[in-house]
């Protein structure tokens, strides 16, 4: 007896289930992809907040010796930076929903949906 080809339907559903596993590919390599930009990226923000800070604490300590020196005495000159800092945490507090919330919302979402310069290259309308 002859083996037999396998009939159209075979040949089809065989199609279909690769078809589906390379879509299925096809989304776990571009959320990897996405996944591996937000994490460089944050990566990248914690160093500059880092040295940030750095460059802060020290701007503060030279600033509260400078007030230090003005006014006579350590407690006024480190009160007023204290009181300064107080100020900005007041003021963020106060903007956080209406300003900063949506800003860093929408900052992760353009990251997340940012479409490489090889996905727009990608014809999708012509056949393979």
């Amino acid at each position: 007896m002859e083996q037999q080809e396998p009939g159209y339907f075979e040949q089809t559903e065989a199609m279909l289930r690769q078809y589906v596993n390379d879509r299925i590919l096809l989304l776990k390599l571009k959320a990897s992809q996405q996944s591996a930009k937000l994490a460089a990226q944050v990566f990248v923000l914690m160093i500059m907040v880092l040295l940030g800070l750095l460059v802060l604490l020290f701007l503060s300590l030279t600033a509260a010796y400078y007030f230090a020196d003005l006014t006579g005495s350590l407690l006024y000159g480190f009160g007023i930076v204290a009181g300064f800092y107080l100020l900005l945490l007041i003021i963020v507090l106060l903007v956080r929903k209406k300003y900063l919330s949506p800003y860093l919302t929408n900052m992760v979402i353009r990251i997340i949906l940012d479409k490489t310069h090889d996905d727009e290259s990608v014809d999708t309308n012509q056949p393979n």
